[in-house]
């Protein structure tokens, strides 16, 4: 079965035609000219800011000319993310859906369901003139994914709705009242090569098979950190076994907990044999230590042409980087005392990349508490800027306060209840939403956020279920009736 045969037909089709666009963060003027000519095909009013995101207003269906205008919201761009033996140009290729049982995936990429879903869903509604609605504006953001610098860029007083809802959640089910902010934590060692001893070969150990995962929503899984576990290998590699380390990369995006990290490293000749006996031994240990959490770790060397290492770290910076990395905290750093099953504060440990002269090292530090964020940032601070790294924080931007007595949350409770016969679950989200950035802009805009269920987003084991896409679909138009 085609994704374009699903009910509801109207939301399908639009995310197969999203699925047709390259639209990896940064690419944005494809996607973007899309929307908008897809807003003028319409004879709505459309247009896009200096920065590309695109605006589409709808007036207001018969009787519901006095009624308060609402904001949807969605972003446009898509993590790029593909499995390692998947040949795929996320700038050039479609993504390749099909239909698994239950679920909608993608062959060895990221889907796109995040944020393409709310996109589709917010289509929908444009072209529908059979439905119930106040005044809508559909609001598409750029960049999302990378810093979210669409919303950032939304001008005060463009948006004339005063109720918002973000379709940009992933648990159908849940409505979501708030949160976590963030910032970008990047450390750099600088260093000056040097040669290769005589007498040296060089193997490149590569770990691999991790699930990864969305460094908010997946952060408490406990899910393997490629950087962390070669640098454990690492650590025992160089203190015990002569080896020199040429370049190490890990990670490709700071929201996406790292899958792959690999080392080109150096050892004496007559060490070879030891050193993948070394890597076998910690092959065995990570199935061990992360069975039932992890299922395909592959740790494996493969020999490497010595002519061709261009030169390794200088010990002192080789040991520095390591135990930098050794003590630079990833996971949760706090859970929410009031809500113990929510993250509060956590660092995803994101990337690590060898450029000729310097290693930079880039983590997302997340938090609900303002406070507890800057904490972490010290933390992360203390520990590279100790190893001799430099180190600076950017991008940062504000969690969303939690609004309980919401006018927007009280009826989408009730139109929850009326129409499927059950009480949703009132939620915070550790991941960054949009929503902080744009309540900075418009203070008193009434928020709420709200999907179908997306499992695995920011992975290329990311999936969507069908029959939540129905009733996530069937709440908004519920709730466009109500306002």
């Amino acid at each position: 079965m085609k994704i374009t045969e699903l009910q509801p037909t109207k939301v399908w089709k639009h995310f197969h035609s999203l699925t047709q666009i390259p639209r990896p963060s940064g690419k944005r003027k494809e996607i973007g000219d899309f929307l908008a000519a897809y807003g003028r095909s319409l004879g709505l009013e459309t247009f896009q800011d200096s920065i590309g995101n695109v605006f589409i207003r709808k007036p207001a269906s018969k009787g519901y000319e006095s009624h308060p205008g609402v904001i949807l919201q969605a972003h446009m761009d898509m993590v790029p993310q593909k499995d390692s033996d998947r040949v795929f140009d996320f700038e050039k290729d479609p993504i390749e859906t099909y239909v698994d049982g239950e679920w909608v995936r993608a062959r060895g990429t990221t889907l796109g369901a995040d944020d393409g879903m709310g996109v589709a869903a917010a289509m929908a509604v444009l072209e529908d003139n059979s439905l119930q609605h106040p005044a809508i504006e559909a609001f598409f953001t750029v960049d999302e994914e990378t810093g979210m610098y669409g919303a950032e860029a939304l001008e005060a007083g463009v948006l004339q709705g005063k109720t918002l809802l973000n379709l940009d959640c992933e648990t159908e089910g849940e409505l979501y009242i708030g949160c976590a902010g963030g910032v970008d934590d990047t450390a750099v060692f600088h260093y000056t090569p040097v040669a290769v001893p005589d007498g040296d070969v060089a193997i490149q150990v590569s770990l691999s098979g991790l699930h990864g995962g969305h460094s908010g929503c997946d952060i408490h899984l406990q899910r393997a950190n490629a950087i962390k576990l070669l640098f454990e290998f690492l650590k025992e590699a160089v203190s015990e076994y002569e080896a020199r380390l040429a370049c190490v990369q890990g990670g490709s995006l700071r929201n996406a907990i790292p899958r792959e990290a690999t080392a080109l490293l150096t050892v004496p000749a007559g060490g070879k044999d030891e050193l993948l006996e070394l890597v076998d031994f910690y092959e065995d240990l990570f199935i061990k230590e992360y069975d039932g959490v992890e299922d395909n770790i592959h740790l494996i060397a493969t020999d490497y042409d010595v002519a061709k290492v261009d030169g390794l770290l200088p010990e002192d910076t080789q040991d520095f980087l390591i135990h930098a990395i050794t003590i630079c905290p990833h996971g949760v750093y706090r859970m929410i005392p009031e809500i113990p099953d929510v993250v509060e504060t956590s660092n995803n440990l994101a990337m690590i990349v060898t450029e000729k002269d310097k290693i930079t090292i880039s983590c997302l530090t997340r938090s609900s508490v303002e406070s507890r964020k800057e904490e972490l940032q010290e933390v992360i601070d203390s520990c590279f800027r100790m190893a001799g790294a430099d180190i600076t924080f950017s991008g940062s931007y504000p969690g969303w306060k939690p609004n309980t007595n919401s006018r927007i949350l009280e009826t989408m409770q009730k139109v929850y209840n009326d129409e499927f016969g059950k009480e949703p679950r009132v939620m915070t989200i550790h991941a960054g939403l949009e929503c902080g950035i744009i309540g900075k802009n418009y203070p008193g805009m009434d928020m709420i956020s709200f999907g179908p269920t997306i499992v695995h987003p920011h992975s290329p084991s990311e999936a969507v279920n069908i029959e939540s896409v129905g009733k996530f679909y069937h709440l908004l138009l519920a709730t466009l009736k109500q306002l």
